[in-house]
């Protein structure tokens, strides 16, 4: 079924520069959302998602208020949401496999609103911008182009992407907005910043570094966050990263290296140290189950031990 925008069926796009001329409304939406304060989310009520993770809930999660993402430069961030159930998906997605990531998405919202008759599916997409390699361009388009096939209806609200997210400081191309937050509650979704971005920030790093597909990482029913089991094995070449300029690790291990933010290298040298202290990921997960985290009376995640 079609993707729509303001009631109006989208056509099929072969550029982002094509939905620009289509749809001029597409880029006032992106001003007026990105012209949005940032808020910098409390931890205490907030679900964070890492790059090529995804998180469901509905209104009723006394667990979550917030579900939020950051760090956006060339990945988009994926908000799904149906009206009637208030069932609501954020996703943080990479282009390392768009299609089934959809699917994932489309799932995880449809299996929370169950027998919900009325209300639809509302779509905000955000992040990307003009970077020389075309790599959001690219991004942008497949996560369009997923949604355009599912069988669904779906409205779409937010489309603050690539071009439309796009910002030239000092002759540099960076996005304007990197982070974004969807109240549980009310289904808001606006710019956002998130300064701690737990529960087990190193470990779901690595697990992302070491390949990880997208991954599911809360249990609603229970209000649990759930990591893994991981896998990799040792690799103890990648200790030559830790020894390496700040520019080198820009230049190799970032799709955008002049966007990132302040914080990217040093993200990027304690995950491999965490690689490097955890070379076997089984220590991490005994007996193959994995690390589950609940939220406490003070709003912290944290660490349920199993018996």
């Amino acid at each position: 079924m079609p993707l729509f925008f303001q009631n109006r069926e989208l056509d099929r796009f072969r550029s982002t520069a094509e939905v620009l001329d289509k749809y001029p409304h597409l880029q006032e939406n992106a001003k007026a959302f990105h012209s949005k304060p940032r808020v910098d989310v409390d931890p205490k009520c907030l679900l964070y998602v890492q790059q090529r993770e995804f998180a469901a809930t509905t209104p009723a999660d006394n667990c979550v208020s917030i579900i939020g993402s950051d760090d956006a430069t060339t990945c988009h961030l994926v908000v799904l949401r149906h009206t009637g159930s208030g069932a609501v998906c954020l996703a943080h997605c990479d282009g390392s496999s768009t299609w089934s990531e959809v699917q994932l998405i489309m799932k995880a919202v449809t299996s929370l609103t169950n027998v919900c008759n009325e209300g639809r599916f509302e779509l905000h997409i955000v992040g990307g911008f003009n970077d020389d390699a075309k790599t959001s361009h690219k991004l942008s388009l497949n996560i369009l182009a997923a949604f355009q096939k599912q069988e669904e209806d779906i409205h779409l609200e937010t489309c603050c992407i690539t071009e439309m997210n796009d910002v030239v400081d000092k002759g540099i191309h960076r996005p304007i907005v990197y982070g974004i937050g969807v109240n549980v509650k009310t289904g808001e979704v606006f710019p956002a910043s998130f300064p701690h971005k737990g529960p087990a920030e190193e470990l779901r790093s690595a697990r992302t570094f070491t390949g990880g597909e997208m991954t599911d990482i809360y249990d609603s029913s229970h209000g649990l966050v759930k990591i893994g089991p991981c896998r990799w094995s040792p690799d103890p070449e990648i200790a030559l990263w830790l020894s390496q300029s700040d520019a080198t690790i820009l230049k190799y291990l970032s799709t955008s290296p002049l966007a990132e933010p302040p914080h990217f290298v040093q993200h990027m040298k304690s995950t491999i140290q965490f690689l490097l202290s955890h070379p076997n990921s089984d220590s991490l997960f005994p007996g193959g189950q994995p690390q589950l985290y609940h939220r406490t009376e003070s709003g912290t995640w944290a660490r349920l031990v199993q018996s």
